[in-house]
């Protein structure tokens, strides 16, 4: 596992793999936190080392709440990535995000529920801020890349992070419209929280699928209406890659370095030696 790779895309539902990647080298690395959801590939497009790493393992075998995401996160932070651009369907809680709309998401509202969210805790504990969980340098990169493909893309909406695997409820969903949310998935958490303590900058680009069932004279969402639009997601998200690599992994977004170190509060002589052991995969300059 030589390649180090500055740059990752995760991968959601329908996206399995990235046209014109020269494949450099498939890993697998043992974190701490088990394996990751699949070989990561880490490959060339335009001249740049990207590592690609599909969510819920080619052919879409985890289901969202058993997606290995410490292990993602921990093995992608292995490989020296210091950004991510992960991919997600959605469905949309609004009239004007249509199907097949992609979206910025700038603020998440979590509705899962028992999913470990932290890397920490068992005797090292750490509190990091989340109050924007997204890198706004990162998404106005990505905004930039989807103006020169002429793919339309929402901003600053607010995506809830439901647990799963059923889709909403009709009252649910009327809920999460009445609180602000914008769109809905299962996916962005605790992928995102794990990112943020990893020092790594992440953006979502959220692909809406579908209404949710909050329309009542729309039919409410089934999973045969979610593969119709996947497809064509997939092939606009490529469209969206290609255009956006050779703006990722030149360190232009280096805001949270160090700031997981700032984070733990724990006093060194009462940290759990096991737990220690590790984080320091994760951070070796300050454990």
């Amino acid at each position: 596992m030589g390649t180090k790779v500055k740059a990752a895309v995760i991968g959601g539902t329908g996206l399995y793999s990235l046209d014109g990647m020269e494949l450099v080298e498939e890993v697998l690395p043992e974190t701490p936190w088990g394996k990751p959801s699949d070989t990561i590939k880490i490959g060339k497009i335009h001249d740049k080392l990207i590592a690609f790493l599909p969510r819920h393992g080619v052919g879409h075998f985890i289901m969202p709440h058993e997606v290995p995401m410490k292990a993602n996160i921990c093995a992608l932070k292995i490989l020296g990535v210091e950004e991510i651009v992960a991919f997600s369907s959605v469905g949309s809680l609004r009239e004007e995000i249509k199907p097949l709309d992609f979206v910025l998401p700038s603020q998440i509202i979590d509705r899962t529920r028992g999913r470990e969210s932290t890397f920490f805790g068992k005797g090292v504990v750490a509190h990091a801020p989340f109050a924007d969980p997204f890198s706004q340098n990162l998404s106005d990169r990505i905004n930039k890349a989807a103006a020169k493909v002429n793919l339309p893309i929402h901003q600053n909406k607010t995506l809830v992070c439901m647990e799963g695997p059923l889709f909403s409820t009709r009252a649910e969903s009327h809920m999460y419209r009445s609180w602000g949310g914008d769109i809905i998935n299962m996916s962005v958490l605790p992928e995102a929280k794990l990112a943020r303590e990893a020092e790594i900058a992440y953006q979502m680009v959220c692909m809406s699928t579908d209404y949710d069932c909050w329309r009542e004279n729309e039919e409410a969402v089934t999973a045969e209406m979610v593969m119709a639009n996947l497809g064509k997601n997939a092939e606009n998200a490529k469209k969206l890659l290609s255009a956006l690599i050779p703006s990722l992994g030149n360190g232009d977004d280096l805001s949270l370095k160090n700031s997981t170190k700032y984070s733990i509060i724990t006093a060194p002589e009462r940290r759990n030696p096991d737990t220690v052991a590790k984080l320091k995969v994760l951070f070796p300059d300050y454990l």
